[in-house]
């Protein structure tokens, strides 16, 4: 196998991307920068690829203004309110409190008027606020910082693209609501038509992130194809994301393998790249990413009864296809599912 790296910008990436899945990586920061030392995401047993085939919108217009007309609002939740503790103390009175990175469309980033947060992340704080019958505070901070200012209260949940494992689970509550998804882009005209199992990857030019789970990812893929005596992976590392466009859309590379929302909302915005594959990010496993609560408290639960309220209404459904995520869709919201385990 060929590993080449591309320095050309060394913060260039980090800055576009870096928490979009910062909180599933095993070993390092998913993209490259200094959002990272979390690891993987949930653990019940897989198929290494989503059966259906992938699809992202070829085009759509992300509303980026801090008004979010288009927004998809809940109804009040009895239910979810109903399975609340009779004497939880949410941190400000009749406020539910969030704790957010804003760091890349579409899960999370700043409008236009470089203050308000916006992404398909606000809009499911928002969407479990109006479930709950409570005014949101969505308060923008460093990923690194979420753990130790849940864990002493100042935010009553963090949504941010957290993934569940079981190391987390020992000081957390989760409630699930995404999947963690990788995702295989090409140029638009490329003759490859789909990447799904190890062997698609035999001979290929790929540009992933360096240190992370979907490089782990792409190591073992390549291990289990030479073994069947299939041509290397070349894999190719840029700092800078601009350089990794330009290397894919000159035909330089064949393929990008990194996170699937802020790839997705590339291809949907430029329209020079489309999808075809997607990846569990836990592979083998099967990932997760979860509204985070302090341990114990009762939130999650409450949290879990609304998100699958949203679910069975159409809402959520309708929320992720707003950004252009709708392949991140879980079936069913869980509080504390297995977690992927620590590699």
């Amino acid at each position: 196998m060929i590993q080449q790296r591309h320095d050309a910008a060394r913060h260039g990436w980090a800055s576009v991307a870096v928490a979009a899945a910062a909180s599933l990586a095993v070993t390092a920061p998913v993209w490259a920068g200094p959002q990272g030392q979390a690891q993987a995401a949930t653990a019940s047993v897989a198929a290494p690829i989503a059966a259906p085939t992938p699809t992202v919108p070829t085009s759509w217009t992300i509303d980026l203004t801090p008004a979010q007309l288009g927004r998809i609002h809940a109804e009040r939740d009895p239910a979810a309110i109903q399975a609340l503790p009779k004497d939880f103390k949410f941190v400000t009175p009749g406020v539910f409190t969030v704790a957010i990175t804003a760091a890349v469309a579409p899960a999370s980033t700043y409008a236009t008027d470089a203050r308000t947060i916006v992404g398909s992340d606000a809009d499911h704080a928002h969407q479990l606020a109006e479930a709950l019958g409570l005014k949101l505070n969505l308060v923008s901070v460093a990923w690194p910082d979420w753990p130790l200012g849940l864990a002493s209260g100042k935010y009553d949940a963090v949504i941010s693209n957290v993934g569940v494992t079981e190391e987390r689970k020992q000081k957390f509550d989760f409630s699930t609501y995404r999947l963690g998804l990788h995702g295989f882009f090409v140029r638009k005209d490329s003759a490859i038509q789909s990447i799904r199992e190890p062997k698609d990857i035999a001979g290929l030019r790929i540009i992933t992130g360096s240190g992370t789970i979907q490089e782990r990812i792409l190591l073992e893929w390549n291990r289990l194809n030479e073994a069947q005596h299939l041509k290397p992976v070349q894999l190719l590392y840029f700092d800078d994301i601009v350089a990794a466009k330009l290397a894919l859309e000159t035909g330089r590379a064949d393929a990008h393998f990194n996170p699937f929302g802020p790839l997705a909302y590339l291809a949907a915005k430029e329209g020079k790249t489309r999808l075809v594959g997607t990846v569990n990010a836990g592979w083998p496993l099967k990932a997760d990413v979860a509204v985070a609560t302090r341990k114990g408290n009762g939130l999650a639960q409450a949290l879990t009864v609304a998100t699958n309220t949203l679910i069975r209404n159409g809402k959520y459904g309708q929320t992720l296809a707003r950004w252009g995520t709708g392949e991140e869709a879980v079936a069913q919201s869980q509080t504390n599912p297995p977690g992927l385990p620590k590699f």
